[in-house]
């Protein structure tokens, strides 16, 4: 009977590593648990479900998906309402992140800049020079303001890498229509990433390097573009071209499988139908043309399936899974490393996730600004958060070793999503 044994013996050890292992080599490296495992209450999360259902039969939403994770595990993870016309919501739906595309580009940086390949500091001519010689708009407050409301000046100072990452650059973005630049960005074509766009991040750079800012470098704090510029410094340095870059040296590695700048034709099926409220109180569906809400707007509910599909924006191009973003997240969360590879130092996450912007005044009110993420202060301590422009978003909460995300697609934004997560920072009963 030894060699039976033996064999037996082998047999379970290796059933054993398999099991254990599985979720690494199917990349669901976040396993589930039951909430009360991670100290929080499945009784008070039941209220998320009565928050989805409320606001999808006031037609406020037509689905969602919702994920929340504690200490590495996660403890909820369920889809309400419907993705398109007679198709259910799926837990593994496909949703257009955009702007929460920031925080991703934002560590592909920091990934370059721990390599030294790249400084903070650096100026960014020195990887795209139509940035050489920035000029700022300045408002004429002379008498002949009404003839020429505006004039301009070299900036005081060049644009740094750092000036990118924490949106103190001068650039905007178009669909703000901000004075002068904002006519400026339209008249020369630039997009903000949310529509089908023709050419290569190169291409716009070069023609975004030579309008003028809104303000002197590092002076004011103003969400726009940078991002974008920013995906295009990491070609430069890196000698890929962006989607590469994060696929290879991020998505792969952290078993990111859903997430693209444009969605493959194999899984185009599970990308979520945009939906906007129409006057009478119901929901309308986005057509696959581009939408222009006002003139300085446009967006696509077609440009992840549709289009050129040349134009990689670092700024709101992606399109994810609550599963895949709470994989970046995880990543975060435990300083910089999952699966037992290390993207980032704890230095670096720690200066992603804090205020970069000193006390310099925006336009969201109380928030602050990281590089990629906002932190805000929360009911224990600080969180970082951000969401997108079709209404996706997420939270982190360091200190209570929580992250949630909740994917939506409607435009403009509203308060379920908030109103999710107050449930869940209420359900959190232990340690």
């Amino acid at each position: 009977m030894k060699p039976f044994n033996t064999a037996f013996k082998y047999a379970i050890a290796s059933f054993l590593i398999l099991f254990l292992a599985a979720p690494l080599l199917l990349g669901r490296t976040l396993p589930q648990t039951k909430p009360e495992m991670v100290g929080v209450s499945s009784e008070k999360l039941e209220q998320i479900q009565t928050i989805a259902e409320d606001y999808i039969k006031q037609n406020k939403i037509a689905g969602t998906v919702v994920l929340m994770a504690r200490h590495g595990k996660i403890f909820y993870h369920r889809s309400f309402g419907r993705a398109d016309e007679g198709k259910p919501m799926q837990p593994d739906a496909i949703f257009r992140i955009c702007s929460m595309s920031k925080a991703i580009t934002s560590v592909a940086v920091m990934m370059l800049y721990e390599e030294k390949k790249l400084k903070l500091d650096d100026r960014l001519s020195k990887y795209i020079p139509e940035f050489g010689r920035p000029k700022v708009v300045v408002r004429n407050r002379g008498k002949d303001r009404k003839k020429k409301p505006y004039f301009l000046e070299k900036a005081r100072r060049p644009i740094l890498i750092r000036h990118l990452l924490t949106h103190t650059s001068g650039l905007s973005y178009r669909f703000w229509g901000k004075n002068f630049v904002g006519k400026l960005y339209v008249e020369a074509g630039i997009s903000d990433g949310l529509t089908q766009t023709e050419g290569t991040l190169e291409d716009m750079m070069k023609k975004l390097g030579k309008l003028p800012l809104l303000f002197h470098p590092g002076e004011k704090w103003e969400y726009g573009l940078s991002n974008d510029v920013l995906g295009r410094v990491v070609e430069v340095v890196s000698g890929m071209p962006f989607d590469q870059y994060l696929e290879e040296k991020l998505f792969k590695p952290l078993g990111m499988k859903d997430t693209f700048f444009f969605v493959p034709k194999d899984k185009a099926n599970r990308l979520v139908a945009i939906y906007k409220p129409t006057a009478d109180g119901k929901l309308r569906k986005m057509g696959v043309d581009p939408e222009t809400p006002n003139k300085y707007l446009v967006h696509s509910a077609s440009a992840h399936t549709s289009g050129p599909k040349t134009y990689f924006s670092g700024g709101g191009g992606l399109a994810s899974t609550a599963y895949d973003y709470a994989l970046f997240l995880q990543m975060l969360l435990n300083g910089g490393e999952l699966n037992g590879i290390r993207f980032l130092n704890k230095k670096s996450i720690t200066s992603m996730t804090t205020n970069q912007i000193g006390p310099l005044k925006n336009f969201i009110g109380g928030f602050k600004w990281g590089f990629g993420v906002a932190p805000i202060d929360g009911p224990t301590g600080s969180l970082y958060v951000w969401g997108g422009h079709f209404y996706t978003s997420f939270w982190v909460d360091p200190d209570r070793d929580i992250l949630g995300v909740v994917m939506t697609q409607r435009y403009p934004a509203i308060d379920h999503n908030n109103k999710i997560w107050g449930v869940v920072s209420q359900s959190i009963t232990g340690n």
